[in-house]
């Protein structure tokens, strides 16, 4: 077996690192560590998972193990990274630190970077876009949830050539997962329930994850909405010329018909018509779909996942299926449920 260890454990990501590598047929899970927890067992944080027979410990010990999954605050990677080398073979980092390419773009997007030299050794987890370079890699950056759906929605788009000259603009509402087991104040039940909130109007961070790995800028705005899991990017691209959904369909089949995490749902039958984060959550799927709006020459492209897992914490153990050799989908193949209440 290889030994993992999740660090930041007790947080959101880090139960569902502990939940998926749970069920994992190659991972074997030796610590996991919190510092407000530590001597306390998992099931303290996460009642899911009492049966484990495992107890958080002091971060400030580490384990020696094949991969450590970092589910740290932004900030806290960056500054532990040689600790955490140190300790393992391969670092899954599930927050910021190591997303973006350059020191110039953290100076721009967030407080600047403690470790400028490592960027360019760093892969990006999300394998529809970085498949081969995570075979073997060390260093693997889990992408942000918003910047995921927004990816994999505007992907075949960028691919075929339909973005034309205008900026597409891109609306995306969350769950209140993303703020984490400490989100604050606008993260409680109160404050939370019933609202679509613009919590990110313009400026919002993942839009440099966004135009790194597809080439262009996006007009972003992130509401907050009344869930707790998942992630729907609602894209709408303006392309020069004259495109049918008889291209579209090609276009996304042709990106995504081999990916074992991609489904294309673009206004079938039923309710569910197009992607919704409900209808994956709890799992690692992602829904694309599109629609084509003739009389405004516009297309909407339609991005949907669960932002705990394929927007986080199953993204991470993706790539490092991919990075340790294993079978991609090792670990990853349950699927959501229906019917749900709030994902």
């Amino acid at each position: 077996m290889t030994t993992a260890s999740v660090v930041g454990a007790s947080g959101f990501t880090g139960g569902e690192l502990l939940r998926i590598l749970d069920g994992h047929p190659e991972f074997d899970v030796v610590q996991a560590t919190s510092r407000s927890s530590a001597n306390k067992t998992v099931g303290h944080a996460h009642p899911n998972l009492r049966h484990l027979d495992l107890r958080f410990s002091d971060p400030a010990e580490l384990e020696s193990v094949d991969v450590l999954f970092a589910a740290t605050p932004h900030g806290v990677s960056m500054d532990q990274i040689d600790r955490f080398r140190e300790a393992a073979d391969r670092v899954v980092d599930l927050s910021a630190d190591f997303r973006l390419d350059t020191e110039a773009e953290y100076d721009e997007w967030y407080d600047g970077h403690a470790r400028p030299d490592l960027l360019a050794e760093s892969e990006y987890a999300l394998p529809e876009i970085n498949r081969e370079n995570l075979r073997d890699a060390t260093l693997i950056a889990s992408g942000g949830c918003n910047a995921t759906a927004t990816i994999l929605a505007l992907k075949p788009l960028v691919d075929a050539g339909y973005v034309g000259d205008r900026t597409p603009v891109v609306d995306v509402k969350v769950g209140s997962s993303e703020g984490g087991a400490g989100g604050g104040a606008a993260s409680s039940h109160a404050e939370r329930s019933g609202v679509v909130r613009p919590y990110a109007a313009t400026g919002h961070r993942h839009e440099a994850e966004i135009e790194g790995h597809l080439g262009l800028s996006v007009a972003f705005t992130a509401h907050a909405v009344d869930m707790t899991r998942g992630a729907a990017a609602t894209c709408h691209v303006f392309p020069d010329d004259r495109v049918t959904t008889g291209d579209l369909w090609t276009a996304y089949r042709g990106v995504y018909d081999d990916e074992p995490f991609v489904r294309l749902v673009a206004g079938g039958s039923g309710v569910y018509r197009y992607p919704e984060p409900k209808a994956v959550a709890g799992s690692n799927y992602a829904e694309v779909g599109f629609v084509v709006d003739p009389g405004n020459a516009r297309i909407v492209a339609f991005g949907a996942i669960d932002n705990m897992v394929k927007g986080s914490a199953g993204q991470a153990v993706h790539a490092a299926n991919l990075a340790c050799g294993f079978v991609e989908t090792a670990g990853l193949e349950q699927t959501g449920y229906h019917p749900v209440g709030a994902p």
